[in-house]
């Protein structure tokens, strides 16, 4: 990401983020205004009552973090009237129609500038009520659509989904589009979106009718979701809703052009801004955690599954060699990359048990009376989700909240899938040899940086 062409590519382009504020979107903000002080416009999106509120979350959640630390050290006291002339905090929701963004004058303006719309806003929860779901995951990605076709310069939209959307299949996973209502298994079964739509809508209803709480209320949304969710083939609702998300792009896309991007599990920055950055625990992080404090003395899963996984710096990169790429890309077209590791160095489980193991025997963590806390050096292996029932319900008396997270979660861990990475041009592919260089390395090397962050 350092060729003259790389940078020219940026210079001088507005760019609407959303989703601004998340993890994978500070790392490509931080990027862009790290190696291309020359691009014109970044508008981030921010979930805020108003501009007030937006640009002090904008600072606040983004700008004040350790990934700007090498921004703060290159400009100095100059990096605040720089991002300011930069960077503009728009408050906004994709759940909404314009993107909730009220000010009409302001839209205006964004669908005059906007060149680069990249779509980065989710919920990631995988039990996450069904009606929220759907609304940032599904209907978001509609309303990001929908803005993108007002934009009077409009180059591409780019759309972060998961490369998970494949649901219950298993074995090699291709770069292949879905269709409109398609579903990953065959079954009698037929996913009417607008129907999902109406579901929630009932339901919610139904639940105002009987004076439900807000717990009652999410407990039930949650349930639903899920059971949908399975309904079709997906093993959770985030999958599902993410699923959904791109059938309508592909639906609806009419003349945008649109990249969609499928990362698998996203881990710490691997060298930019520089290694080891993470923000809250992620997908692999808190069994982890709870092995090296000593809680967590068995793994479900089957120890030859490949676990995917990809530094976020490595996806930010990707992101951006796929826009440069397809810049001037025909009308109407759609392409799919799947940014991961399980065809180029696939990692087992048993390899991070083994690494993990490695690790916090020279580094533990301390227990509160300041003594190392020794770890096990084997897991109790449960290859099935019955097995892991059994065991916890006579051990621990499992409650219902463990078993929602076995059922959604861990069907993914337990089967053998592989993410193809093959749908690029040779040129993307050339460049892509040196970012994914430490991925061709030591898988340990890795991990134990990823345990380090």
């Amino acid at each position: 990401m350092d060729s003259s062409k790389d940078l020219q590519f940026l210079k001088n382009k507005t760019i609407l983020v959303t989703g601004a504020a998340g993890f994978l979107a500070k790392v490509f903000v931080e990027k862009i205004l790290r190696i291309q002080p020359n691009v014109k416009k970044l508008y981030l999106l921010i979930r805020a009552e108003d501009t007030k509120s937006a640009t002090q979350r904008m600072f606040h959640e983004v700008v004040e973090t350790e990934l700007f630390r090498v921004l703060r050290d290159t400009w100095g006291e100059n990096l605040e009237p720089f991002l300011t002339k930069k960077m503009e905090a728009i408050p906004g929701d994709v759940s909404y129609e314009n993107l909730g963004v009220k000010d009409f004058s302001l839209r205006e303006v964004m669908w005059s500038e906007i060149e680069l719309v990249v779509n980065v806003a989710a919920t990631t929860r995988f039990d996450e009520r069904y009606d929220v779901a759907f609304s940032t995951n599904t209907m978001g990605a509609f309303n990001v659509l929908s803005f993108a076709k007002k934009c009077m310069n409009i180059k591409m939209l780019l759309h972060v989904s998961t490369a998970y959307v494949c649901g219950e299949r298993s074995g090699i996973i291709p770069e292949n589009l879905f269709d409109y209502m398609e579903t990953p298994i065959e079954t009698s079964n037929k996913l009417d979106i607008t129907e999902e739509k109406k579901l929630i809508e009932h339901k919610l209803k139904e639940l105002e009718a009987a004076n439900g709480s807000e717990t009652t209320i999410t407990s039930t949304m949650k349930n639903v979701g899920i059971k949908r969710a399975r309904l079709y083939g997906w093993p959770n609702t985030y999958a599902f809703t993410k699923a959904m998300g791109e059938m309508v792009l592909g639906h609806y896309k009419e003349n945008i052009p649109i990249i969609i991007i499928r990362p698998t599990v996203i881990t710490s920055t691997y060298q930019e801004p520089f290694s080891g950055w993470i923000e809250g625990l992620r997908t692999i992080d808190s069994p982890i955690i709870g092995y090296g404090k000593g809680k967590f003395k068995f793994l479900l899963a089957n120890p030859r599954t490949v676990l995917d996984l990809v530094p976020v710096d490595m996806v930010v990169n990707s992101m951006m060699i796929a826009m440069m790429e397809n810049a001037k890309q025909e009308c109407c077209s759609q392409i799919i990359y799947q940014i991961g590791s399980s065809m180029r160095n696939p990692v087992k489980l048993s390899d991070i048990v083994k690494y993990s193991a490695r690790y916090f025997a020279t580094s533990p963590y301390i227990n509160k009376d300041g003594k190392p806390i020794k770890v096990s050096k084997s897991f109790l292996i449960l290859n099935s989700s019955t097995a892991f029932r059994t065991y916890m319900t006579i051990r621990y008396l499992l409650p219902l909240k463990g078993l929602k997270l076995v059922n959604s979660i861990f069907p993914q861990v337990l089967k053998k899938v592989n993410f193809t990475d093959m749908n690029r041009k040779i040129k993307f592919v050339m460049q892509l040899v040196e970012l994914y260089k430490p991925l061709c390395y030591s898988r340990e090397c890795l991990m134990t940086q990823t345990l380090r962050s």
